[in-house]
């Protein structure tokens, strides 16, 4: 049964991410990975938001956490395209938008991270 959970959450996750990343390329262009680093950001603010709430705020079943966290948001969230668009921007020799593209990820997505965990203990 667990596995279906994750799956469900999983597909949700996975045509959420498509049609956000299309709609995005679609209205700023293609030139920066502007969806993979959106998706991701807002990955690790969901994960900082609904981790806490899931395990420490609201004690819930743990389908919830493997519905929304392992099946959703992992599906979601894009790191093996964050990877490739990278090494696609450095093998195109556009080193600025690929060293852009891991600062602002890695950093952004962190502080998104926090922000979701400071958003939970607060509700």
């Amino acid at each position: 049964m667990n596995y279906l959970i994750v799956g469900i959450g999983g597909f949700a996750g996975a045509v959420v991410r498509y049609a956000l990343g299309l709609w995005i390329g679609q209205r700023w262009g293609r030139t920066f990975p502007l969806g993979t680093f959106i998706i991701n950001v807002s990955g690790s603010f969901l994960i900082g938001l609904l981790m806490p709430l899931l395990t420490e705020r609201f004690i819930v079943i743990p389908q919830w956490r493997m519905l929304l966290v392992v099946g959703f948001l992992g599906a979601y969230t894009t790191f093996s395209t964050f990877e490739y668009e990278t090494g696609a921007l450095l093998k195109d020799g556009q080193w600025l938008f690929a060293m852009t593209n891991i600062i602002m990820s890695v950093v952004i997505g962190f502080v998104a991270l926090k922000l979701g965990e400071m958003l939970a203990k607060s509700i």
